[in-house]
């Protein structure tokens, strides 16, 4: 559910818990993590298919082709293959993670210097650059645009300040979640106001989760191989995480798709790449985070701190150490994306029910929710204006046929 809510994500429940863990075992406290890891990867597509509201940026491609299929009256199967993709990706992923946690960690640390990680960003850069705008020029400038923002505050190395201009809320920079929220949910406000949201109401009652087929899944499956792979690999390396992963995988299966002109018009391919790749990436970050002492996101941040506060220091010894506990983390992140397959299906079927909720009540309600996300982030009414100030701008930008996505991944 908190994976689901736009603003509210699975970091804000992470942080709202971390105090209680205290009390609990270490391996307790470790396996909550782990499981909310998988799952809450999972919860954000479901307003990215419904309502192109991506709960998390790691959904925002999902949303590139969730959405078209459900105003083409098929929130269903997108839905379908969202919970079947994301438990296959998170499962192999789990896989290749208790495979190989320690060789793999030595590799990535050994093979993978500045100079390649660069490299690999300014790929999924190149990628993000190609979706969600009218034509690769404006994809660019989009990017472009998000980078100059991610300047704004103080520099991390010499303390100068750029870009501030004497604003004391822009000195410790513009930060990602109010731009998220502004650029996805409070545009999507603006856009959709007094409009009919998804399908008319004699429709949605016939609406039901429909898995993709066999037949289906055969014609995906160097699509769901790559997408695993690929999001195993930038989960690998930290600081990529599960958003650079969803891209990357989504341009990939963009350039080898048979029909690449249906991508961003309600392709299954393309929710395909995007929800098994950053599921994938869940097993792929928590490899750095256990054998060497490196976070590979936000969520493994906090597993790490669960570490510290019970004492222990995550790194090549654990793993002789602390091999038990290291295991159940294992078994329970397999069996948390195992349970996605159920789960999800019975939960989806009652989520479907939100493109009953009429326009007028259900986008003030979005509007409230990403205003309190952006405000509890660091209880600064200023980020709320960012928010405001993000989805004006992302509403005039997206008219005009520039890539609010790109301006969020770039930031």
């Amino acid at each position: 559910m908190f994976g689901a809510i736009p603003g509210i994500s699975i970091v804000t429940l992470g942080a709202i818990i971390l105090p209680f863990t205290v009390w609990l075992d270490t391996t307790q406290a470790l396996l909550i993590y782990g499981v909310m890891y998988c799952s809450g990867t999972f919860g954000g597509a479901v307003m990215a298919i419904l309502f192109n509201i991506p709960g998390a940026p790691e959904n925002a491609p999902t949303a590139f082709d969730g959405y078209p299929l459900t105003l083409q009256g098929r929130p269903g199967l997108a839905i379908g293959a969202a919970v079947t993709c994301s438990a296959l990706g998170g499962i192999l992923s789990c896989l290749g993670m208790m495979w190989g946690t320690e060789v793999i960690a030595r590799w990535a640390v050994t093979s993978f210097g500045p100079p390649e990680v660069f490299a690999v960003i300014f790929c999924g850069c190149a990628i993000a650059s190609t979706v969600g705008a009218s034509s690769i020029l404006k994809g660019w400038i989009s990017l472009c645009f998000g980078l100059l923002l991610a300047t704004v505050g103080q520099d991390p190395v010499g303390g100068i300040s750029r870009y501030t201009f004497g604003s004391v809320g822009l000195s410790s920079g513009i930060s990602f979640i109010p731009l998220l929220l502004g650029f996805f949910s409070i545009t999507e406000v603006f856009a959709n106001a007094g409009n009919a949201i998804g399908l008319p109401e004699a429709d949605t009652r016939h609406i039901k989760i429909e898995f993709p087929n066999i037949a289906t899944f055969w014609r995906q499956r160097f699509n769901v191989l790559r997408s695993s792979l690929l999001g195993f690999f930038c989960g690998l390396l930290p600081g990529l995480g599960a958003a650079l992963a969803a891209f990357f995988s989504y341009g990939e299966a963009k350039r080898w798709s048979n029909e690449p002109e249906k991508f961003g018009k309600g392709a299954l391919g393309g929710v395909i790449a995007s929800e098994t790749a950053n599921n994938a990436a869940t097993g792929g970050a928590m490899v750095p985070m256990l054998a060497l002492g490196i976070p590979g996101g936000s969520t493994t941040a906090l597993m790490l701190s669960v570490f510290m506060l019970h004492g222990l220091e995550p790194g090549p010894l654990i793993m002789v150490e602390q091999k038990e506990m290291v295991w159940q983390v294992f078994v329970a992140m397999f069996l948390a994306n195992c349970s996605i397959l159920c789960l999800g299906y019975i939960t989806m079927r009652i989520v479907l029910n939100l493109l009953r909720v009429p326009t007028g009540f259900l986008m003030p309600i979005v509007f409230v929710l990403a205003s309190i996300g952006a405000y509890a982030l660091r209880n600064n009414i200023f980020d709320v204006w960012v928010m405001l100030g993000a989805g004006i701008l992302g509403f005039f930008l997206r008219r005009r046929g520039y890539s609010p996505a790109g301006i969020v991944l770039g930031c």
